[in-house]
Parts: structure tokens; C-alpha cells; sequence
């Protein structure tokens, strides 16, 4: 199977409008070679690799390989729409099409967004058309949905804001002991801003607010103490580094005021996280006690979706952690947040998998949840989830119940804790996942809620499979 490294690297040299001599000659190597590389014949060494982002001024995350997995299965999901049913595109082409062009292929999924967007907007009740309009809403894209794509593409992780964290825990003598009282004081003698409790029934709308004005940062008595130490690094973040944030906003794939300043926001939560669990230290204190999310709650004073979130983010070449993906969900199968450094692909377009281990977590609050998994595409993994309570509001006050899902690959598993007493090596009894009924192919799965995309629906009403679509025709 061709690496796709050769494509990405013609699709370079075309863009500079660069001969294949000109950039054979600055990497010292003769113009055959570079022909035989750029057509697959022959492999790119690690070098030549380096060399390339050099001369092109990328990063060498751009040629990872999990970058067109994540292409390949998002085109498929599109493909995979009753809307080209009359078409038929294989998975070949697809993948043909994603290492070939994968900007063409981005730019069909943005189309489909878009597609998707204007459908559901199509389907609004028509008393409600008229406030669509008037609100302005003009984007094709969610930006949540541009804010996950920002994250993805920059691999979750920004060297300029551990940077930033870093100088902020020397220049304030953060302790491990107390947070609240270091930040509280860093925040009054620095910028002059009293941090006030505010009690909860003047404070329903807003957890966190900041009166420019009075520099006063008003703060929900409802927030845990591991909570409030997060939210006082965020506001130092947006008030210390506006700049700094700004220029990383500053993205054409972030194609609205919304999408921006939803970005911001994570970006300054991402500031807080590596305030509160410095990078190395924190790091070294994963491999330590194997990734034990609650042990290493307890260590930072930090909430099991914080440290989780962290453990995302752990990507420093050179030094970097298990690799990660992250998804947080609610009880309606709602992804609010996710990230994949592992490889594995989340739906955008639809539901997820009811045989992912969030749907126990749901069952069983409170309580970690361990799955060895294998998609469809064969690839195995390693789940943990847990659900999280966002926020205790009065008896009176609805529940914010939420799962959140940490997996990685199945061979890291053993660095994690979670896998002690299970036999990896029995793939056989992984669980078969699929990433959405829509596009899963296993017709054999009693929690089948939808029939595959991909294929016609032939019911025979003298059959009655595991579940309805269950005896639809091979």
C-alpha cells in the first residue's frame, strides 16, 4: 500500500510552481528519483522528509499518515449519503481522491457541510424562518464544528501557550498547595482585579464574569475548588496573552466571529490546563502512576475532564505521551468535544455507535468503564469512560450528565493502568464498533438502529433478523 507521502509531496511542488530538477536539486537527489517518490515507486526516507518541510515551510504533522485515515473516513461518511446514491464511488476512489487531492476532498466535505446545514435549516418549522433570517446566520459550518477541525489540524497542541504557562507558574511562584491563593493574589497584585464570589441566585446566567470597568472577576459560588483555579488561569490567559491568541485565531478555516471567538475561548482553557498541570512535570507524573486519570486529579487538583482533556495535549516532539483521542458526549448520544490522535474516526454527520462503552458509562455513573474495541477497517483500541456531573446547581436544578471517553491505540494499551488483568493479545474478543450505523457493514449487530448507507434496503417479510434491518440481503 502506498505511503501517500509521494503525492503530498508533488502536491508541494506544484503549488510553488517548482520543477521536479529545481527541488530534486535543493533535496541532493537526482530528478529520476524524485519522479519514481512522487509517484509511489519509490519510499521517502525520513531525510528527505525533514528536507521537504523545510523547503515548503510545513510542519511535518502534514504528512502524517493518521491525517488521510481521518480524510479517507470522513469522505466515505459523505460518499456514503442517499444523495450519491446514484453514483457509484467506491472506496478505492475515495482513497485514491484523499491522498491524490485532499484539498479537492476538503473542499467536498465543506460543500456537504454545507449541504447538511442548508437541509436541516430546510426543515425548520416555518414559523421559525423568518427569526433565522433576522439573526443573521449566515455560516455554512457550525463553529464548534471549526473549532474541533482547528484542533485536529494543529494536532491539539500549541507550543507558544506552554511557553506562556510555563512563564506564568515561574513568574508567580504558583505552589502545588494552594492555587486558588497564588492565582487570587497574582490577579489583585498584577492587574489589579478583585476576584468576588457571587451567590447562585444572582449568578444563574454565568459561572465566570469579568467587568472590565470595576476589575472586578465575579465568580459562581457553585464552581468546585478545582474549577475556580481553572477559571482564574483562563481570565490571566485572556488578559495576559489577548495578542498571542488572536494571531493563532487569525485562520482562514475559521470562517466566522463566532468560530473565532469560540476558539479563543478554548485556546485560553488550553493556557489554564498547562497553568494548572505544567507539561513535564506533568507528564512524567502520567508515566508514573500509568495514566491514572484519578490519581492524577488528586495530584493537580484538577477534575477527570480536565486531566483527561491534558492528556490530549501531551504532543511535544520528542517528549510526548500515549497518543490519545477524546470525546465527550452527552446522554442523548451529543458529541460536545472531540480529538483524535489515535487514529480512530468520530461521525460528524450523525449518531454514535451504541456499542461504544459511553452507552454503559450512562448505566453505571461514576464508574470507569473499560472497552476493547475493533472498527470495521480492523483497527483495534482502548477505551476508558466514565460519565462526569458538570456542575452541581440545587436539588431543584437539572442534571449536566456527560460521558467522557479516553482511548488510544490497542498496542498502548499496557501503558495504561485500566488495561492491568486484561489479555490484549485476544483480539477475538474485542468488541466490534462501528463509527456510525450509517456507514457500519456489520449486519450482524443486534443494536442496528439504521440499515448502511451503502446499501439497498431488501426486506423479506418471511425473515426476521436480530433486529429489522438484520435481514436485509448480502
Amino acid at each position: 500500500m502506498s505511503s501517500g507521502l509521494g503525492v503530498k509531496i508533488r502536491n508541494l511542488r506544484k503549488k510553488q510552481k517548482m520543477t521536479q530538477a529545481g527541488l530534486a536539486e535543493k533535496l541532493g537527489i537526482s530528478a529520476s528519483y524524485l519522479n519514481l517518490m512522487e509517484h509511489e515507486r519509490r519510499p521517502v526516507s525520513a531525510e528527505v522528509l525533514i528536507k521537504v518541510a523545510e523547503i515548503f515551510g510545513v510542519e511535518l504533522r502534514e504528512f502524517q499518515q493518521g491525517g488521510v485515515q481521518t480524510l479517507i473516513g470522513q469522505l466515505t461518511e459523505v460518499f456514503s449519503d442517499p444523495v450519491f446514491e446514484n453514483h457509484e464511488i467506491g472506496i478505492q476512489e475515495v482513497r485514491e481522491l484523499a491522498r491524490a487531492a485532499p484539498d479537492v476532498g476538503r473542499a467536498l466535505i465543506s460543500m456537504y457541510e454545507g449541504y447538511q446545514e442548508l437541509r436541516e435549516q430546510m426543515q425548520t418549522v416555518s414559523a421559525r424562518l423568518d427569526e433565522v433570517e433576522a439573526s443573521g446566520v449566515d455560516s455554512w459550518r457550525l463553529p464548534s464544528e471549526e473549532v474541533s477541525d482547528f484542533l485536529q489540524r494543529h494536532g491539539n497542541y500549541f507550543p507558544t501557550l506552554e511557553i506562556a504557562a510555563e512563564t506564568l507558574r515561574k513568574k508567580a511562584g504558583l505552589p502545588s498547595s494552594d492555587l486558588f491563593g497564588a492565582l487570587k493574589g497574582y490577579l489583585e497584585n498584577t492587574h489589579g482585579i478583585e476576584v468576588r464570589f457571587v451567590e447562585a441566585n444572582h449568578a444563574v446566567k454565568s459561572v465566570r464574569r469579568f467587568d472590565p470597568e470595576e476589575r472586578v472577576l465575579f465568580l459562581s459560588e457553585l464552581l468546585a475548588p478545582h474549577t475556580v483555579n481553572f477559571q482564574l488561569a483562563h481570565q490571566i490567559g485572556l488578559l495576559e496573552h489577548s495578542p498571542m491568541l488572536a494571531s493563532l485565531v487569525d485562520d482562514r478555516h475559521l470562517t466566522t466571529s463566532d468560530s473565532r471567538a469560540l476558539m479563543r475561548v478554548a485556546l485560553a482553557n488550553y493556557f489554564a490546563g498547562a497553568v494548572l498541570m505544567p507539561y513535564d512535570a506533568f507528564l512524567a507524573a502520567a508515566k508514573s502512576v500509568r495514566y491514572d486519570l484519578d490519581m492524577l486529579g488528586h495530584r493537580f487538583r484538577t477534575s477527570f475532564e480536565q486531566v483527561a482533556h491534558r492528556l490530549t495535549t501531551l504532543r511535544r516532539p520528542g517528549n510526548q505521551g500515549v497518543n490519545f483521542h477524546f470525546m465527550r458526549v452527552d446522554i442523548a448520544g451529543n458529541i460536545s468535544k472531540r480529538f483524535s490522535a489515535s487514529g480512530i474516526q468520530f461521525a460528524r454527520f450523525s449518531g454514535t455507535c451504541p456499542r461504544w462503552n459511553l452507552v454503559v458509562a450512562f448505566m453505571t455513573p461514576g464508574q470507569i468503564r473499560t472497552q476493547m474495541s475493533v472498527m470495521p477497517d480492523g483497527r483495534h483500541y482502548f477505551c476508558v469512560a466514565r460519565t462526569v456531573n458538570r456542575g452541581e446547581r440545587g436539588f431543584h436544578a437539572p442534571p449536566a450528565l456527560h460521558a467522557i471517553v479516553l482511548g488510544c491505540k490497542l498496542d498502548e494499551a499496557r501503558e495504561l493502568v485500566y488495561s492491568d488483568g486484561m489479555d490484549l493479545e485476544r483480539t477475538e474478543m474485542a468488541v466490534p464498533v462501528g463509527v456510525t450505523c450509517r456507514l457500519c457493514e456489520r449486519m450482524d449487530c443486534e443494536q442496528r438502529a439504521f440499515p448502511p448507507l451503502q446499501r439497498s434496503l431488501h426486506i423479506d417479510e418471511n425473515v426476521r433478523g436480530l433486529t429489522f434491518y438484520a435481514s436485509l440481503k448480502e
